[in-house]
């Protein structure tokens, strides 16, 4: 990172859980940050051509949740301010996994922030939208994750398009919560659509297609699948289209 301010800015967002009001454990010991470190790496090669973005890693103070006290949000939130402090109204991506991308969601009203890209996105249903409105949202789950819903993030990006957002879901058949399986998928199609939504690099045809539905399109013609987009990362064989639910 050069030392002088950003143009830009990734912030990187790693899951958690319902509850604890403890700090995440250092290093090696926290589970959750190490997922995303491998998404971070790829994100700062996909804009290493472009100095001038920055990729930070934002810190919780505690590892949960917990309720109505949003704790993660408070810590994006903090990041946030202390950037503009900094460099003044630059835009920023949020890249969120599981409970980071929950949080991302949530601080997407932030006057810096220009879109979220959520992994695995923790999205229940009576989550707000409102905030959304003006932001790209593009959402990425695997339709075997058993940790968090799918057809929740499906619903959420139809109720955030009719809120004034655009949006997109894209779906990774065969992989988990944790993006172990098709890991290449996962960091190639987020380094991809950061760059995509800061306008440094062209989206993905399809995705800028979802974006342009109009705010009445039902959730499953919001929702594409990995496996039509060129990603530059293998396909494991048999691999293909899924069929959406209803949103």
């Amino acid at each position: 990172m050069s030392g002088r301010p950003p143009s830009a800015a990734v912030l990187i967002l790693h899951g958690g859980y319902e509850t604890g009001l403890e700090a995440p454990p250092p290093g090696v010991l926290n589970l959750p940050g190490l997922r995303m470190l491998p998404v971070a790496r790829a994100v700062s090669r996909a804009v290493r051509a472009d100095g001038g973005v920055h990729v930070r890693r934002v810190r919780y103070t505690h590892r949960g949740w917990n309720g109505s006290r949003a704790d993660p949000l408070h810590d994006v939130l903090r990041e946030l301010d202390a950037l503009r402090a900094e460099a003044g109204d630059v835009p920023v991506v949020l890249l969120g996994h599981s409970m980071g991308a929950r949080a991302a969601l949530h601080a997407a009203g932030h006057p810096l922030v220009r879109a979220v890209v959520g992994l695995a996105p923790w999205c229940p249903p009576g989550d707000p939208v409102t905030q959304l409105a003006g932001r790209d949202v593009v959402l990425l789950h695997s339709t075997r994750d058993r940790i968090t819903s799918p057809l929740a993030s499906q619903s959420l990006t139809a109720r955030a398009r009719r809120a004034g957002a655009r949006t997109c879901l894209v779906t990774i058949p065969d992989s988990d919560h944790a993006m172990i399986r098709r890991a290449p998928v996962w960091h190639r199609l987020s380094g991809l659509l950061v760059t995509g939504l800061l306008g440094t690099a062209p989206l993905p045809g399809p995705v800028g297609a979802a974006f342009a539905l109009p705010p009445d399109a039902t959730a499953s013609e919001g929702t594409l699948s990995v496996d039509g987009l060129d990603t530059g990362a293998p396909h494991p064989p048999g691999c293909g289209a899924v069929r959406s639910g209803r949103g």
